[in-house]
């Protein structure tokens, strides 16, 4: 049973990255998208045993950090 949920927990996950991969052009929305992907991640790393809360909260930081530092001309994975 624990495996069946922490198959959809990362599946959800996976959905969750899937579909904000490559959104915006901006420096607002990139650091947006970032910061959910960087969530997500977070959560990834709560289904393999870190604790939820700081994991979201650091992955969402360190996500948008990152989308906010970099360009569109930088990384564009929709090319």
């Amino acid at each position: 049973m624990k495996n069946s949920t922490n198959f959809l927990r990362m599946l959800a996950a996976s959905a969750c990255l899937l579909s904000m991969a490559a959104c915006g052009h901006d420096k607002g929305d990139r650091a947006l998208s970032g910061a959910g992907i960087g969530a997500g991640a977070g959560v990834g790393a709560a289904v393999l045993g870190a604790p939820l809360l700081p994991a979201v909260i650091i992955g969402g930081a360190v996500g948008a950090a990152t989308g906010a530092a970099t360009s569109d001309k930088q990384i564009d994975l929709g090319k």
